[in-house]
């Protein structure tokens, strides 16, 4: 057989080309599209574990974790030189945008909830063992004491962008409301990085937009209020389906301790009396506009307790919430807001 010229050859080419064109358009068999790319990332921040799901062709956690640790330097106690903790030691009074930011939601909220919910119980929580210092328990004195220099009102922010206290032993802690906004932080650079689809989660904060990898709405579970301090019993309680929300639990059932005479005591404080919440309110979960937000609101249901709580969500349509609670002889039950649908409660047996 003789060797095709170079001119056969493109001219054999050309009319394969042409007949899969030609096939294409008389069937209408469209071109395959790639499938979405999906990235999944996990570390640490704040002391605690994140989980990101988002819909990328590349990963762009370098991006938001800039913005978390730009969180971390405002806010972190745990951060010698961060914002909040050299205002806490009477360094600098100075404050930065993020710090300001939480600052006013706090006082915001701090109002709304009238002091239930406040930045300066810190050494009420250290007091009780819950914070950097533990040791003998406080009496009533002490108690009473430290009360002195406790208060959302004595300490607010100047014209000049400067923290004034009333007192100087005042001491804030912004971490029920912290990591909230740290999770809206992520989800907004998500969000002008182009994501439409994906899952900010950091230490049981959530934040929620579009949908997930199998195209449907994402799926939240909430633990049940196991009395396991030990944290190896993760059974849900209930399943939400949620999407373009954010989302924070409180609850007291995994955070405390045993006394020696038999007392349990919870790690939220009650800001106006000073000691343990001894509220029905075992978990709380609020689903709201933002995560800072709705960190806070759990935070101070759990101190007001069930029929206080309910009075504050009648106030606040814009805010969905589902409560385990104790009921008088130590039963545990459930109640949620009527604006929270698409749940799918437990039930016994299950």
């Amino acid at each position: 057989m003789n060797k095709l010229k170079k001119w056969q050859i493109v001219f054999l080419l050309l009319l394969i080309a042409g007949t899969i064109v030609v096939m294409i358009q008389e069937h209408k068999v469209a071109p395959l599209k790639p499938k979405p790319s999906w990235q999944r990332d996990e570390g640490m921040i704040f002391g605690t574990v994140y989980h990101t799901t988002y819909e990328s062709d590349s990963s762009l956690e370098a991006h938001y974790l800039a913005e978390l640790q730009r969180v971390d330097g405002a806010l972190s106690m745990f951060n010698p030189r961060s914002t909040i903790s050299l205002i806490n030691k009477n360094e600098s009074m100075q404050t930065d945008t993020l710090f300001r930011e939480v600052f006013n939601l706090s006082k915001q909220i701090s109002l709304d909830t009238e002091g239930d919910f406040d930045i300066t119980v810190a050494p009420l929580v250290n007091a009780w063992g819950f914070g950097f210092k533990s040791g003998a328990l406080p009496d009533s004195l002490q108690v009473d004491s430290i009360l002195q220099f406790v208060g959302w009102r004595k300490v607010c922010l100047t014209s000049d962008g400067k923290l004034k206290k009333l007192d100087k032993r005042t001491v804030m802690d912004m971490s029920a409301v912290a990591k909230g906004y740290g999770v809206d932080k992520a989800a907004e650079t998500l969000e002008r990085l182009g994501v439409e689809n994906y899952m900010v989660e950091i230490g049981g904060e959530i934040a929620l937009k579009g949908k997930n990898p199998d195209g449907k709405l994402w799926t939240i579970g909430i633990n049940r209020a196991d009395d396991d301090s030990t944290s190896t019993n993760r059974d849900i309680e209930a399943v939400i389906e949620l999407t373009d929300c954010r989302i924070a639990t409180s609850g007291n059932y995994r955070n405390y301790y045993v006394t020696e005479d038999g007392r349990r005591l919870a790690h939220t404080i009650n800001p106006h009396t000073g000691y343990p919440v001894q509220r029905d309110i075992v978990s709380s979960t609020v689903i709201a506009p933002s995560c800072a937000m709705a960190d806070a609101y759990a935070t101070a249901f759990m101190v007001m307790g069930l029929e206080e709580a309910r009075k504050t969500l009648e106030r606040h349509t814009e805010l969905r919430a589902y409560f385990i609670y104790l009921d008088t002889e130590g039963n545990e039950k459930t109640w949620k807001t009527d604006n929270l649908v698409d749940i799918k409660e437990r039930t016994d047996g299950q």
